[in-house]
C-alpha cells in the first residue's frame, strides 16, 4: 500500500527521528520506521476502541457500575503502552533481534523462507496465498498464545506478573493492555520467537499483532454480546472471556480456570478447559493481596505485582505448578478455596444473544 508506506515515511520522519535524537537513542540498531509503524497501529487499535467497543459498553453492557473509577488507570496505561512503551520496545529489542536472526532490516525479506522451522519452508505453495498463509500463522500464533496463557496461570511466579491483569474489578474494552511491564516483555519475547521460528517478517508480525489485540479488546469489554452456539465455539467473545476473568468461587473450586484462548475458543473445546452457559459473574480476584491492586495508580500497579514477582521467584514453591495466592510478605501459597469472595460494586445485567 503506497498510501501506508508515504504516512510511515513521514511520521518517521517528522515524529519519530526528532524524538529518538533528543534521546540519544538515534544511533541503536532498529529502523526508525519500525517505531513509526507501530505507533501508526497503535492510533488505529486505540481509534476503534474508543469509537467502537466504548460506545458498545453504554449500549449494551454486562455489568452497570455506579462509577467507572478503575477504569481509569486502564485507559491511562493502554495510552502508554501502545503510544510509548511498545513502539520503543519493538525498536530497541524485538527489530534488532529480528534482524541478527535474519529478519528484513538484514537484507532482502526472505526470512519467511530461509527459516527452517518456517511454514513457507515446509509448504512453499502458501507463498502463492498470501491470504491463507497469513491465517497459517495466525492459527500457530495462537495456539502458542494459548498454552502461554495456562502458564501463566500455573506457574506461581509468572502468576505473580500476570494476575495484576485479572486483579480488576470494572473489567473494560480498556483492560487488555493491563498488566506489568515484565510480563509484557516476556510475552513479546516468546511470541516474536515463535514468529521469528515459522518465518513470520517483521511488517506481517506487527498485524497480526494487531488483529489479535483487537480481539482481546473486544473480548475483554464489558458487554453482554456474544457469537451463538456454532461461531462461539470457535471464536472467543465477550461472554466466552468474561468467565475466564471471573472470581473464584469457593462453592465451586476451580472453575474459573477456564477460557484462556485468545482468538480461537476451539483451542479450549479442544483441550478441556472451555467454559459455556454460565451466568454472568463478577470479575476480579479472591486474593485479598491481589485484589489490592485496585488502590493503585500506574506505579503503585507494577510494583505490587514486582513484589509478588519477587516473592515468589526466588522460592521452590514459586516453581510448583498449581494454583496460589499470596501471603502479607508476597510467599506463594497453595490456594484452599476458602478465603472470602471480594463483591464488586456491579449488579449484573441478564446475558442475551
Amino acid at each position: 500500500m503506497t498510501w501506508w508506506s508515504a504516512l510511515i515515511d513521514a511520521c518517521s520522519r517528522h515524529g519519530v527521528v526528532p524524538v529518538l535524537t533528543w534521546l540519544h537513542l538515534d544511533k541503536l540498531a532498529g529502523d526508525p520506521r519500525e517505531i513509526a509503524e507501530a505507533i501508526l497501529i497503535a492510533l488505529l487499535q486505540v481509534t476503534i476502541i474508543a469509537c467502537i467497543f466504548r460506545p458498545l459498553e453504554s449500549l449494551v453492557p454486562a455489568e452497570r457500575w455506579t462509577h467507572r473509577k478503575y477504569t481509569r488507570v486502564d485507559w491511562q496505561y493502554t495510552l502508554l503502552m501502545l503510544l510509548g512503551i511498545f513502539p520503543l520496545f519493538s525498536y530497541l529489542v524485538l527489530t534488532p533481534i529480528s534482524n541478527y536472526f535474519g529478519g528484513a532490516n538484514s537484507g532482502p525479506d526472505d526470512s519467511a523462507s530461509k527459516s527452517p522451522l518456517g511454514l513457507l519452508h515446509w509448504f512453499p505453495w502458501l507463498g502463492q496465498h498470501p491470504l491463507l498463509l497469513f491465517v497459517a500463522y495466525y492459527v500457530v500464533y495462537d495456539l502458542v498464545y494459548y498454552w502461554m496463557h495456562r502458564v501463566q496461570h500455573a506457574l506461581p511466579w509468572w502468576w505473580a506478573l500476570h494476575s495484576m491483569h485479572h486483579s480488576q474489578r470494572q473489567m473494560s474494552c480498556w483492560t487488555n493492555d493491563r498488566g506489568s511491564l515484565v510480563d509484557g516483555f516476556l510475552q513479546s519475547m516468546v511470541l516474536a520467537g515463535v514468529g521469528l521460528l515459522i518465518g513470520v517478517a517483521p511488517a506481517e508480525f506487527a498485524w497480526l499483532m494487531l488483529l489479535g489485540e483487537l480481539v482481546q479488546n473486544f473480548s475483554h469489554a464489558n458487554v453482554r454480546l456474544g457469537f451463538g452456539p456454532i461461531f462461539g465455539k470457535l471464536f472467543v467473545d465477550p461472554r466466552f472471556h468474561r468467565l475466564h476473568h471471573m472470581v473464584a468461587d469457593p462453592q465451586r473450586p476451580g472453575l474459573h480456570n477456564c477460557n484462556f484462548g485468545q482468538v480461537f475458543s476451539i483451542w479450549d473445546v479442544l483441550f478441556g478447559t472451555a467454559l459455556y452457559g454460565e451466568p454472568l459473574h463478577p470479575t476480579g480476584v479472591a486474593d485479598p493481596m491481589v485484589d489490592a491492586d485496585n488502590q493503585y495508580g500506574l506505579m503503585g500497579l507494577h510494583w505490587a505485582a514486582f513484589r509478588r514477582f519477587w516473592g515468589a521467584v526466588w522460592r521452590i514453591s514459586g516453581w510448583r505448578l498449581g494454583e496460589v495466592s499470596f501471603d502479607a510478605r508476597y510467599r506463594p501459597v497453595p490456594v484452599t478455596h476458602e478465603m472470602p469472595v471480594i463483591k464488586p460494586d456491579v449488579v449484573a445485567v441478564e446475558a442475551v444473544d
